[in-house]
C-alpha cells in the first residue's frame, strides 16, 4: 500500500428537495452571488426561477453559456472579470461538471492579478481562491467533490486537466430528481465518464483489497443503474446510486494507498476533445477498450483477470488471457447497448489528424510514466485502431 495524504473538505447535501438549503449555505458566504450556467435546460426545468427565488435576499450577476469542454475564452475570461469587476464574493454553478470546471477557474483567476491560464497551465500557482457551491443537474464528472476541473483553449488545441486544493467546491447539493431530464445520450456518456474514471484508478501497480473491492462495486453500479436510467429516466433510486457513483469518481477515495496510473485514457482523449469538440464520455468510451487491447501482456493480464471475474463475473477457471479478452470485449459491449458511438468515425474524427493528436498527447500529457508506458507511435496506434 502507497502512503497517501488526504483531504476531501467538501460538505455534500444529498437528496430530494436539498435546493431548500441554498438560503443557509449561501448565507455564510457573502451576498454578492456569480451565478453560473451553461444553455437553458436550468431554466426549461424551473431550476433557475427557483435559484433566483430562494436567492432573492442577494445580489446575483450572470454569466451563462458555459459550453461542454468549457472554453478558457470567453467564459473563463469573462467569469473572472465579471467577479473582479462586481466584487464577487461566492460562485454558485448550477448545471453539469463542465459550468463547475469552468467555474473553478473563474474562482482562482478572480483572485490572480495576472493572466489565469498562467494558473490553469501551473506556470503559478493559485494562492486562494473564492467559494464556490454547486447545484449539479449531470451525474458524471465527479467534479462536485473534487479540487480539479477541465479547461480548453480552442486557438492551441490545449484540454488542460487543472487541480488546485483551494478549488474543492465548499458545498454540493446533489438532488438526483434533477437528473430526470437528462437526455440518453448524455446519461450515456456520464456512465462512461463514471467509469473511466474508477477504470483510470483501478489499472495500476499496486492495489488494495478494499479499493479493488470499492471501485468493482463502483463499475456494477454504474452499468446496473444506467440500464435501469434509460429504460425509465425517472427511477429515484437508480438516478440516487449513479449519481452517488459519479461524485466518488475524480476525489481519490475510490483509489486511496494505490499508486497513480497516470490517467492514460483521460490524457489521450484531451486531445480528441480539444481538436474535434466531441463528448468527453464518448471518447473515453471509444478509446478504453482499445487502450486495453493494446497493453495487455503478461505484465497486465492478472489485472484483467481480476477486473473480468469481479466485474463481469467471468468463469474464473479460464485460461488467464482468454478472461482478460472477454473482459475488454464485455467492456465494449457493455459501452455499445448504452447507445455510444463506438468509432472515431461516427464522432466526426478521422485520420487526417491522428499523428498530430498523438504528438499533442506525448508532448503534453506525460503518459510516458503511466503505468504501461505510451510512446507517441502507441497513442497514435490506438487511437488508429478506434477509427
Amino acid at each position: 500500500m502507497q502512503n497517501f495524504d488526504y483531504m476531501t473538505p467538501t460538505r455534500l447535501i444529498f437528496g430530494k428537495g436539498v435546493i431548500s438549503k441554498l438560503p443557509e449555505v449561501m448565507s455564510g458566504f457573502g451576498k454578492k452571488i456569480l451565478l453560473t450556467y451553461g444553455g437553458g435546460s436550468i431554466k426549461n426545468s424551473g431550476l433557475y426561477d427557483s435559484v433566483r427565488e430562494l436567492l432573492a435576499d442577494f445580489e446575483i450577476y450572470e454569466l451563462s453559456g458555459i459550453q461542454p469542454n468549457p472554453k478558457y475564452d470567453p467564459s473563463v475570461l469573462d467569469g473572472v472579470r465579471i467577479c473582479k469587476e462586481k466584487g464577487i464574493d461566492v460562485i454558485l454553478a448550477v448545471g453539469g461538471g463542465s459550468v463547475l470546471d469552468c467555474s473553478k477557474a473563474i474562482a482562482a483567476g478572480a483572485e490572480y492579478d495576472g493572466d489565469p491560464w498562467d494558473l490553469i497551465s501551473y506556470k503559478v500557482r493559485a494562492e486562494s481562491a473564492l467559494p464556490i457551491v454547486d447545484i449539479i443537474t449531470l451525474a458524471a464528472t465527479g467534479s462536485e467533490y473534487d479540487c480539479g476541473g477541465v479547461i480548453s483553449r480552442t486557438e492551441t488545441n490545449d484540454k488542460i486537466g487543472y487541480m488546485d486544493p483551494h478549488l474543492y467546491p465548499a458545498v454540493s447539493l446533489l438532488d438526483p430528481t434533477y437528473t430526470y431530464t437528462v437526455s440518453k445520450k448524455q446519461t450515456a456518456a456520464g456512465c462512461a465518464d463514471a467509469m473511466n474514471h474508477i477504470m483510470e484508478q483501478y489499472f495500476c501497480e499496486d492495489s488494495t483489497q478494499l479499493g479493488d473491492g470499492f471501485m468493482e462495486a463502483g463499475l456494477r453500479s454504474l452499468m446496473i443503474n444506467t440500464r435501469k436510467c434509460l429504460d425509465n429516466p425517472e427511477d429515484y433510486t437508480a438516478r440516487a446510486e449513479m449519481m452517488l457513483a459519479c461524485t466518488y469518481g475524480c476525489n481519490g477515495i475510490y483509489s486511496l494507498g494505490n499508486s497513480y496510473s497516470g490517467w492514460p485514457c483521460h490524457g489521450m482523449e484531451h486531445a480528441l476533445s480539444a481538436y474535434y469538440d466531441i463528448t468527453h464520455g464518448e471518447g473515453l468510451a471509444i478509446i478504453t477498450p482499445e487502450w486495453m487491447k493494446h497493453i495487455l501482456s503478461e505484465k497486465t493480464v492478472d489485472r484483467f483477470v481480476k477486473y473480468g471475474v469481479n466485474v463481469f463475473g467471468i468463469d474464473s477457471t479460464l485460461d488467464r488471457f482468454e478472461i482478460a479478452e472477454k473482459a475488454i470485449s464485455e467492456t465494449y459491449k457493455f459501452f455499445e447497448s448504452i447507445g455510444i458511438p463506438m468509432h472515431l468515425r461516427e464522432v466526426g474524427i478521422d485520420e487526417s489528424r491522428i499523428d498530430e493528436m498523438a504528438h499533442h498527447v506525448a508532448e503534453n500529457e506525460g503518459l510516458e510514466e503511466a503505468w504501461v508506458p505510451l510512446t507517441e507511435k502507441d497513442i497514435a496506434e490506438i487511437f488508429r485502431a478506434s477509427l
